[in-house]
């Protein structure tokens, strides 16, 4: 077992250098001959992934097998198109790779894996989180709607290894509090039973009580299904700014990870004197479908006034969810109480989508079976006004949009974030 190490420098950046020196020391002959499996995020996150994987490709020469896989959870398949560009190769260097010695004469086979979530062939169930277990974990949280026992089943593949290793971003997430580390595992490369329950779960503790907070019931639960996988994994937890990064730790997953939280709490957490009334949230081109996108809502949520607006501003967007757009038109995005106040109505829809639906909608409650959000959500985007009125979001054509407008107008409670989605807003206070 690799102890776990740091590597940060307070106010400073990592350099190419230091990250390979780093990641050299770390692995140096700890996987010879075997067979390891690197679990990496696919484009919505940012990293330096091309430099990483070339690095790691170069680092552990001395393996029997090495393979990526893409922890997509539900997100769509990559093309291979989309697979090279993910880790910066080309068709021929994929070739390459898997012929062996890409990086020195003799190296291992390397090929690129999506993860198949929908695939029951491709996934093999570890064991159960008992119903009574759930409970125990939720709390408070607890709820009906969360069901029975709930069957943990992972990628098929992780068992053709003999180690595997996570390589990933830590940033404030909805689900989780914060994102990386075993939930590269759960969801990341779990079947729909884990998915569906952890982002239902995290929808009954609500976005505001959940981001940016280092220990939730998610994170319990995903640590419990991640003790009865026996393939021995190790964690190459990164804390990001921009594409370049601020800190990384290797070692025992809860702990590199643990490391990790803290240091992106100080990095991707803007605390605010006064709730904004208005924000401009600009979804970059990474989030090609309103399903990831959606962040530019969680993000800010918890520093909008109540009766305030969150414009989710995405003139590329045209597409709410590739794998789950049908669901989410016929549910639309509705508060926490609304859907449970139907729940008949509601329950034959994957507990995923409901949650994805809460978290867009955002906080509030139900007068008089009237639903009443805390924040207007806007959508400008290519998504039609008539879409948007289904999905019950506000609609602003993008080209009415002049961005000059809403810089520097913090003293009129008035926000722009020209790259939403990874920093995190929050009131002193709250």
């Amino acid at each position: 077992m690799i102890q776990t190490q740091t590597m940060t420098v307070p106010g400073k950046l990592l350099t190419e250098e230091e990250i390979q020196g780093k990641l050299a020391q770390a692995f140096h002959n700890q996987f010879t001959n075997q067979r390891v499996l690197v679990l990496i995020p696919d484009h919505t996150r940012s990293l330096p992934l091309p430099f990483l994987f070339r690095t790691l490709v170069e680092v552990l020469h001395d393996t029997r097998q090495l393979d990526f896989m893409v922890a997509l959870g539900t997100h769509p398949t990559l093309s291979d198109e989309s697979l090279h560009q993910l880790v910066g190769i080309t068709a021929s260097e994929r070739t390459a790779l898997r012929s062996g010695g890409f990086a020195a004469p003799g190296g291992p086979p390397v090929d690129l894996l999506n993860h198949a979530w929908d695939d029951p062939a491709a996934l093999q169930p570890i064991g159960t989180i008992s119903r009574d277990e759930v409970k125990q974990i939720a709390g408070e949280r607890w709820h009906p709607s969360l069901g029975g026992d709930v069957p943990v089943r992972i990628s098929k593949a992780v068992f053709n290894y003999d180690h595997i290793l996570i390589l990933g971003p830590t940033f404030p997430h909805e689900v989780v509090g914060f994102s990386g580390g075993a939930k590269y595992l759960f969801p990341g490369i779990s079947g729909p039973e884990m998915i569906n329950a952890t982002h239902w779960l995290g929808a009954l503790a609500g976005v505001v009580g959940t981001i940016g907070i280092k220990e939730t019931p998610v994170r319990t639960m995903i640590h419990a299904a991640a003790e009865k996988l026996a393939v021995p994994v190790t964690l190459i937890a990164l804390v990001v700014e921009g594409y370049d990064l601020a800190g990384m730790f290797i070692g025992d997953v809860q702990e590199a990870w643990s490391a990790a939280a803290d240091l992106s709490s100080e990095r991707h957490i803007q605390w605010e004197d006064r709730p904004f009334q208005r924000v401009l949230s600009c979804a970059p081109p990474m989030y090609d479908e309103l399903w990831t996108a959606a962040k530019a809502m969680y993000k800010l949520e918890p520093a909008v006034a109540i009766g305030g607006e969150v414009i989710i501003y995405a003139p590329h967007l045209d597409t709410v969810s590739h794998v789950h757009g049908k669901y989410i038109y016929e549910v639309g995005y509705h508060i926490l109480g609304y859907l449970l106040g139907d729940w008949e109505r509601f329950k034959h829809v994957p507990l995923g989508v409901l949650a994805h639906s809460t978290h867009v909608r955002g906080s509030g409650v139900m007068e008089n079976g009237v639903e009443k959000p805390n924040v207007k959500v806007t959508l400008a985007s290519k998504i039609p006004p008539e879409d948007c009125a289904q999905l019950n979001l506000g609609y602003l054509n993008p080209d009415r949009i002049d961005v000059s407008e809403w810089v520097d107008r913090e003293d009129e409670g008035i926000l722009y974030v020209p790259k939403a989605g990874e920093i995190l807003y929050r009131l002193r206070g709250a």
